[in-house]
């Protein structure tokens, strides 16, 4: 029933469907029936509407809602009046981004017979799924990254809910430290069966993006040598996941030199959210393993310790993505979500099916068995009054959470969500930025640098990176002996000089990538590369230079 162009509503015209539109009701019967009640769309006006009348209407849009007796009914939301809906990205987005006015539907693309409704009966035999096109395939040709289904409707069922070869379920009973698994049914356990009591509450601070000298003085604000926590004198760590474009590698060699994590956000930090859902494996490595290259050789970091990665956006790449971690060699991923719930999810492995909703619109999470861990990013709750406040939807990045304006406020929303997860079960506190946050939020970044202090010297308290927290998570160890966990104490605190003091700045122009630069300064303590490092050449050599369109 779904249509993105007149000819489908020809049909509708065909029989008087359209005529009977003109009204303000709508009928849940047509709207409704076989639409997945979180799909949102817009009315149709009939074939002879004008395209003003769309656009008029552009910011209206619906869904639809269960009903008394079974039914549906049609519930109408609204954009900002600055913005129109986008029925493809399902979202509000200014106006002049959205050119898809006069279309009702998201676009679906063709589905196999799969998964079987209760009491449907197959037309395949037994071990075959019967593709949209019709034809029988058998199962494991289904979610294998190759187009077997005539229409490729083989390739379009791959969720972790629908995907015929999916993960299993998570079973606690055989799913083995000893193996490098660990899972829990809700992804809220505590690893080794602690009490909350006896658990360390870990805090990983995250920037993501490109660093450069602005932001590395923020960061040296943030995690001060004087800053040490109570538990192990240990200063506080982060993680930093690194895009390419503009980064001053001295200033990530020297972040490295003083403990802190590196992982990898890209070569080209595309922001085109259908890019990262659609690339393929091979697209992954030369973006994720050829910016782990850049940064090994041009922050002059050791091979095997950029474990990490996340996905601009926060587009998770499907099985496509984590079967190119698995095979060049990515501890974890950080890019999947978690709504709220009852109690915050510890990270975990993808051995088995991810504990939690995958959410995010068309977000294309992995549905197979995976050796890879991954670094859930729970949702915060911006509300000021977390008794009296009504729910609010909740953010992920602190940039997400737009109602943040004073420092009074900040500090709130720091304290209340770090309350949730320390008064709980006690799973690790993300907080999670984008390079460039505190550059424009000076008065944040005052409050933010006292509030790290503060929690350091609590006692049960630490700021850890993301490999720290799987080193615990793998050792389960509890507060009272924190003090020698030999894991934490590797750069505990970290003195000396930089490793150099006037780093080489490579002057490159790259039109082709960047026409409004005059140059490209890579800073770098290594050798300067003869061309500016990019996809399919990260060494900067100039044998082969790749221009993607989409960037």
């Amino acid at each position: 029933m779904k249509r993105r162009v007149a000819t489908s509503l020809l049909v509708l015209l065909a029989v008087g469907w359209a005529a009977g539109q003109t009204d303000l009701e709508m009928d849940p019967e047509y709207y409704c029936r076989g639409r997945k009640d979180d799909e949102f769309f817009r009315k149709d006006f009939g074939i002879d509407a004008e395209e003003k009348l769309y656009k008029a209407n552009c910011g209206t849009y619906y869904r639809c809602l269960p009903a008394p007796a079974g039914k549906k009914s049609i519930s109408e939301a609204k954009c900002q009046s600055e913005l129109f809906f986008d029925v493809e990205q399902q979202i509000c987005e200014r106006k002049h981004n959205v050119l898809n006015c006069a279309q009702i539907d998201k676009f679906q693309p063709p589905m196999p017979v799969w998964p079987l409704a209760d009491g449907q009966e197959s037309n395949c035999p037994n071990g075959q799924i019967e593709c949209g096109s019709g034809e029988c395939l058998p199962r494991e040709l289904f979610c294998d990254n190759t187009d077997d289904c005539a229409d490729g409707s083989d390739e379009n069922i791959c969720t972790p809910e629908d995907d015929p070869n999916r993960a299993d379920i998570c079973d606690p009973r055989k799913c083995l430290w000893s193996e490098g698994c660990f899972c829990s049914v809700d992804g809220t356990r505590i690893p080794g069966d602690l009490n909350p009591e006896q658990t360390p509450q870990m805090i990983t601070i995250t920037f993501t993006g490109a660093i450069n000298d602005r932001n590395f003085r923020i960061f040296q604000d943030i995690f001060k040598d004087t800053t040490k926590h109570k538990g192990n004198d240990c200063t506080p760590k982060g993680t930093f996941f690194i895009s390419h474009a503009f980064t001053n590698y001295s200033a990530v060699q020297e972040l490295h030199r003083l403990g802190h994590e590196i992982g990898v956000s890209s070569i080209t930090n595309n922001q085109n959210r259908t890019y990262w859902s659609q690339l393929d494996s091979a697209g992954y490595e030369s973006e994720m393993d050829g910016g782990r290259v850049i940064i090994e050789q041009f922050a002059n970091i050791s091979a095997n310790e950029v474990l990490g990665l996340r996905v601009p956006r926060q587009r998770v790449g499907g099985n496509q993505q984590f079967s190119m971690m698995v095979d060049w060699g990515f501890l974890y991923d950080s890019s999947i979500s978690a709504p709220m719930g009852r109690l915050p999810l510890w990270p975990y492995t993808l051995m088995h099916r991810m504990p939690h909703k995958c959410l995010g619109t068309d977000q294309n999470c992995p549905s197979r068995n995976y050796t890879v861990w991954e670094m859930v990013v729970n949702e915060l709750d911006r509300r000021d009054d977390v008794k009296f406040d009504e729910v609010l939807t909740g953010c992920h990045y602190v940039d997400q959470c737009a109602n943040l304006v004073s420092p009074k406020q900040f500090r709130s929303f720091l304290d209340n969500n770090l309350d949730r997860h320390f008064r709980t079960n006690r799973a690790p506190f993300g907080l999670h930025f984008t390079s460039g946050y505190f550059e424009t939020r000076k008065n944040f970044l005052k409050e933010f640098v006292a509030w790290v202090a503060d929690v350091a010297q609590r006692g049960d308290f630490y700021f850890v990176t993301m490999q720290q927290v799987i080193n615990w998570m793998e050792a389960p160890t509890e507060i009272a002996a924190i003090n020698n966990f030999q894991e934490w104490k590797g750069k505990c605190e970290v003195k000396g000089l930089p490793y150099c003091s006037l780093p080489n700045p490579c002057p490159k122009k790259v039109s082709r990538l960047f026409p409004d630069e005059e140059e490209m300064f890579l800073y770098t303590c290594m050798e300067c590369p003869s061309t500016y490092p990019w996809l399919h050449d990260p060494y900067g050599s100039g044998g082969f230079f790749s221009f993607n369109e989409n960037f």
